[in-house]
């Protein structure tokens, strides 16, 4: 897609602003995840040289895959049709292998649309250079194929409609690393200015 046509698609990321389907093993394959601090916004990506910092209200978790270097919860918005409220959105920080344009093609296929058309068609990226590094921003909606355990955890797929996906791919020291947001439409909808935020304010870490 265009820069033109990201910018009609997605005014969301300026104005109201995933783990990762991967291409090959990530690059910091991880058995068992440490403790994490309940609540801890800042986090760092390619061995500690970038530093980032979730938006207030998004809650670190433990990781649901060894795969995953960070994860956050983030808070739900709206009701689904039977008046329940929808499911909390998930971003999860990795790093992995493959071409940005190879996972891109990837995470299109983790979408289908409700009209049977094209995902790629629909959806919008946008590419910026923040604090040195080369940064693609993904931005999908669509039906969900989900893997919460990851793509090698042997689960099921969950179908889940009206799902949208915000995602950032950081050419960053040593690798690729990924940042992916996804949930129901209107929590993203909602959080998308934090998100787009979040990766725009990367710095490098302090040493």
């Amino acid at each position: 897609m265009t820069t033109a046509l990201f910018s009609s698609h997605l005014c969301r990321w300026s104005a109201c602003a995933i783990a990762v389907t991967l291409v090959g093993m990530p690059a910091g394959w991880v058995a068992a995840q440490p403790a994490v601090a309940e609540g801890a916004a800042a986090f760092t990506i390619a061995g500690g040289a970038m530093s980032l910092e979730a938006p207030t209200g998004w809650q670190r978790v433990q990781p649901k895959s060894g795969i995953v270097e960070t994860e956050f919860s983030i808070p739900s918005e709206g009701n689904g049709a039977d008046g329940a409220p929808l499911p909390a959105g998930r971003m999860t920080v990795m790093g992995a292998g493959g071409t940005v344009e190879a996972n891109v093609e990837r995470w299109y296929g983790q979408f289908a649309q409700p009209d049977g058309g094209s995902t790629k068609e629909k959806a919008a990226t946008k590419k910026l250079k923040i604090a040195g590094q080369e940064v693609t921003l993904v931005d999908v909606s669509g039906t969900f194929k989900d893997s919460p355990g990851g793509p090698f955890a042997g689960g099921k797929t969950i179908e889940r409609p009206a799902y949208r996906m915000l995602a950032a791919i950081i050419e960053g020291p040593g690798g690729n690393y990924f940042l992916k947001f996804y949930g129901p439409a209107p929590t993203v909808e909602k959080h998308a200015a934090g998100f787009r935020t979040m990766v725009e304010g990367m710095v490098p870490a302090s040493k």
